[in-house]
């Protein structure tokens, strides 16, 4: 199913720019109802910035000297109070490590497989139950998604910046990494949502960087940019083209798995290496988060000094003496660097360019503050790269920016006609699946790939809506398809892909294809009522009253559907593979399966989840071992049942 936004509204700048003289009481100056704020959403840190209603100047904001960084980290108490976030939650990666939990950016829109081997990495325990559904964070007896975590961030830099500019601040503009897809934007948009924000855009980092270098808001620039982005987590180049105002992403490359963690982590093994600390250091999540924190430490003053030396203490109160030289940490770090550069050159032959095609770098990000890492960026671009703004800022600022042409502010900016309602499908439990968010540049094309629920499905119907609400009875619906003569395959098998295209003229081409058999069904949908600014306003209000609501029933909805596809796939697998289980294992996992359908038949969405890990966390091993006995069938010639 679907869903879709038409332009008879054509823009929200009416919006934005209806005034109320009021008095910023922080600066002083006549502003408008409220401020558009900018935000950087980091892996590390986040923080958020605004642009002054008199100077003009982008500026992070710094709440009573607590500082502009906060970090991304959310601490929930083991009594159950409100979680901590930043400074406050940070103090807790050595108390309480368990329940403490950092680098969420990196969960966003990914499922279990997504991570990999990198979920033993984190201090916090991340459930695996071996499928393609959306990570959750497993505390104490509770489960978070990591929207809601990202959520707790964003509603933290919310309020610091209501305390600091003394004013409401409702509506945001949020930045991501260039490589981001469709549903980890989504997921920052919804994340926003959850924290009481109207997200009026989603920002490309790179590009908010370039506004904040200046690049961009004059016209005439004509421009190639390599921004070079190397954060706490992530790494990520961007190449643009800057063109009569707009900004063109020619290639983007990076790893959400390389940034200043894997240099901490780099140094630590080092140390455990050579100063025969014990295993605990590397086990014990108490020991590993103080062994990560002065790893950090010794990075941050060898950018600055020749030589480092700290204590470590282990769980028996035994001091350990570790150092470290500037020489030994460049050769630590090189084949990291080494690593950055080697998506440069394929960002650049991407894009078809060379180094010498580049007219500035810009360097991005707090872990660019390292001396090795200037160095080598400016060899392989053969100029000096631009790191004049403060790395840590310079997104956030620039997502000021954007914000402030979005506010109508600055009237020599271009800014593209956009859609001003989310487009998207229907998707089990009604929910509503976004395709193209509001806001989008047009014309533009998005779509997302899909399969069956059921064995044998053969058609597919599709649902085309227009809204902001997380399920689709909230939202207006546009028409709707049947994709038919799909070949009847088990569940999960099909491979559907769904996409949209909106054109300048506002009319929207839904079509979808089953990539295996190239079964194919579109239709045009053409906005041939529209709606008034009054209607679109009243639909962005209600997604904003209910945001909590709306999230809180899209958790619920999908943690049923969830549930109901375990159920099916165990049922099917007691029934395909009763000869090779016991009949304690088959008694208990159907006690197990009791207690999930008790769950379901409530509206517990955490008893839901905890009742799905158990039944997982006590299947998985005869699963495996039926798994052990179906491939050695099979290498003797035998059909694998």
């Amino acid at each position: 199913m679907l869903f879709f936004s038409c332009l008879a509204a054509a823009s929200l700048l009416p919006y934005l720019q209806m005034a109320k003289v009021a008095i910023n009481l922080a600066t002083g100056a006549i502003q408008q109802e409220e401020l558009i704020v900018g935000i950087d959403l980091g892996t590390t840190n986040s923080l958020v910035a605004y642009v002054h209603p008199e100077t003009r100047q982008p500026a992070a904001i710094n709440d009573l000297g607590r500082g502009a960084i906060v970090p991304s980290v959310v601490h929930f108490p083991p009594d159950g109070s409100s979680p901590l976030v930043g400074n406050e939650a940070k103090d807790f990666l050595l108390s309480d490590p368990a329940n403490t939990i950092y680098s969420v950016k990196r969960l966003l829109g990914k499922s279990y497989r997504d991570l990999g081997q990198h979920a033993g990495q984190l201090g916090y325990k991340v459930i695996d139950d071996d499928s393609e559904g959306l990570v959750k964070i497993r505390v104490g007896e509770r489960f978070y998604s990591p929207i809601e975590l990202s959520a707790d961030i964003l509603r933290e830099l919310r309020h610091r910046a209501e305390h600091a500019l003394k004013t409401p601040v409702r509506r945001a503009v949020i930045t991501v990494p260039a490589y981001f897809n469709d549903s980890q934007r989504q997921a920052t948009r919804d994340a926003g949502r959850l924290a009481g924000l109207e997200v009026l855009r989603i920002v490309n980092e790179p590009t908010a960087a370039a506004l904040a270098y200046g690049i961009g808001l004059d016209p005439s620039d004509e421009k190639t940019v390599a921004v070079y982005d190397l954060g706490g987590g992530t790494f990520d180049i961007s190449i643009l083209r800057l063109h009569q105002g707009i900004f063109e992403v020619m290639s983007t490359h990076g790893d959400t798995w390389l940034g200043g963690d894997d240099m901490d982590r780099a140094i630590g093994e080092h140390w455990q290496s050579i100063f025969n600390l014990p295993n605990t250091f590397g086990q014990v999540p108490a020991l590993q988060q103080q062994l990560r924190l002065a790893a950090e430490m010794a990075k941050r003053y060898l950018s600055q000094h020749d030589d480092f030396t700290t204590q470590l203490l282990d769980g028996d109160e035994h001091v350990y003496v570790v150092t470290l030289t500037k020489a030994e940490f460049n050769a630590l770090i090189a084949p990291l660097v080494e690593r950055t550069l080697a998506a440069c050159r394929q960002a650049l032959g991407d894009a078809k360019l060379t180094p010498a095609s580049i007219d500035a770098v810009l360097l991005v990000g707090g872990s660019t503050r390292v001396p090795l890492v200037q160095q080598e960026v400016a060899k392989f671009f053969g100029q000096p790269a631009n790191n004049s703004l403060n790395p840590d800022e310079v997104v956030a600022l620039g997502a000021a920016i954007q914000a402030d042409i979005l506010a109508g502010n600055r009237r020599d900016v271009l800014l593209l006609d956009v859609t001003p309602l989310t487009l998207g499908i229907e998707t089990l439990g009604g929910l509503m699946d976004a395709i193209i968010p509001r806001n989008s540049k047009i014309p533009t094309k998005a779509g997302r790939q899909y399969t069956t629920s059921i064995d044998g499905q053969v058609n597919l119907k599709i649902g085309v809506y227009q809204g902001e609400r997380d399920l689709v009875s909230e939202n207006r619906k546009l028409g709707e398809f049947v994709l038919s003569g799909i070949p009847a395959m088990p569940a999960g098998l099909p491979k559907i892909d769904v996409n949209f295209f909106l054109n300048a003229d506002g009319i929207l081409r839904v079509e979808a294809v089953e990539l295996r058999s190239g079964t194919r069904q579109q239709v045009d949908i053409k906005p041939q009522y529209g709606l008034t600014d009054e209607q679109v306003e009243q639909m962005l209000m209600d997604s904003l009253t209910n945001a909590k609501q709306d999230v809180a029933a899209r958790l619920l909805i999908e943690a049923r559907t969830a549930a109901e596809q375990l159920l099916y796939q165990v049922e099917r697998f007691l029934k395909k593979n009763a000869e090779h289980l016991e009949a304690v294992e088959i008694t208990t996992t159907t006690a197990h399966t009791d207690l999930l359908r008790q769950a379901l038949a409530g509206n517990d969405r955490d008893l839901i989840l905890r009742r799905m890990d158990e039944l997982d966390e006590f299947t998985r091993p005869f699963a495996e071992r039926v798994m052990n006995i179906s491939i050695k069938q099979a290498m003797s010639g035998k059909q694998i049942g």
